[in-house]
């Protein structure tokens, strides 16, 4: 059974930091893109960050450049999203996802039609 599981969400102050990891099951995630998104309660689902499984090229929204950094372990068949500097706007519950090649890592992050998708994890940014 397919399976992305994230792990790692919780309550944090505003410029705390949190690490999400996403654990894959039931395939190996070598050279599959992987990605998180985001959902914010009466907002559309973000893009947040995508990573490439070819060529190590990347895609940030706006609103987290230079504050967020994906990475993935295959060894370990999981994906990272470190989160830094968080803001209260970060509020949201963040899914992680994946797709197999082909792909464009900027069109994974935008288009929000990946394949495979987690459940989900809640982020809250509050004092």
């Amino acid at each position: 059974q397919v399976q992305l599981v994230e792990s790692g969400g919780g309550l944090v102050q505003p410029g705390g930091s949190l690490r999400l990891s996403c654990a894959a099951s039931g395939f190996t995630l070598d050279y599959y893109a992987v990605g998180w998104f985001r959902q914010a309660p009466g907002k559309e689902r973000e893009g947040v960050s995508c990573l490439s499984g070819s060529d190590g090229s990347t895609y940030y929204a706006d609103s987290v450049k230079g504050r967020f950094a994906i990475s993935r372990d295959n060894a370990k068949n999981t994906v990272y999203l470190q989160m830094n500097s968080l803001k209260p706007e970060d509020t949201a519950v963040y899914y992680c996802v994946a797709d197999p090649p082909p792909y464009a890592v900027q069109a994974m992050c935008i288009m929000a039609s990946s394949i495979y998708w987690g459940q989900g994890t809640q982020v809250t940014v509050s004092s």
